[in-house]
């Protein structure tokens, strides 16, 4: 989506502060996104995050799968614990900058993004909503939809 600075009264009043707007316009064509960010409510609460941090909100998958498959309690429970996908809900001002002991090479991520990343972050909640501070060495990749990333394995069976 190619927007300019004059197309965003279309989507917010001119009141609204520019990160509100940025969150509505990316999860314009995602309710899971949406969701996520309407039920941690107002982000102005969080006064800021130090350092290298990314606050990840956990996907949890639905109960039952486009396909049919239906989770159990246990399966669920696995994403909160041991979380493999999140959406990015807020960024420190040193992540994704070069340092001593980090180059990143340009690669960042955005406000919004779904991401991989490594399990062992900080567990917090935000009304509720599970999420993970993570250091932002321990993100490993940008995804398009949280949804094939699981927790299941599956026989794959070459003829």
């Amino acid at each position: 989506m190619n927007l300019k600075i004059s197309d965003l009264k279309e989507y917010a009043p001119a009141t609204t502060p520019l990160r509100e707007v940025v969150i509505h316009i990316r999860t314009l064509n995602d309710p899971v996104k949406k969701e996520i960010f309407d039920a941690i409510g107002d982000l102005s609460k969080l006064d800021r995050l130090f350092s290298a941090r990314v606050l990840v909100a956990t996907y949890i998958p639905p109960r039952k799968s486009k396909g049919g498959i239906i989770f159990t309690d246990s399966e669920l429970q696995e994403s909160v614990y041991q979380p493999a996908v999140g959406l990015v809900i807020a960024k420190g001002p040193r992540a994704f900058k070069d340092d001593a002991s980090s180059e990143f090479h340009g690669q960042d991520v955005a406000i919004g993004d779904w991401v991989v990343h490594k399990g062992g972050a900080r567990r917090v909640q935000l009304n509720g909503v599970n999420c993970r501070l993570v250091d932002d060495t321990q993100i490993d990749m940008v995804v398009t939809s949280p949804d094939w990333l699981t927790h299941r394995q599956v026989d794959v069976r070459v003829k």
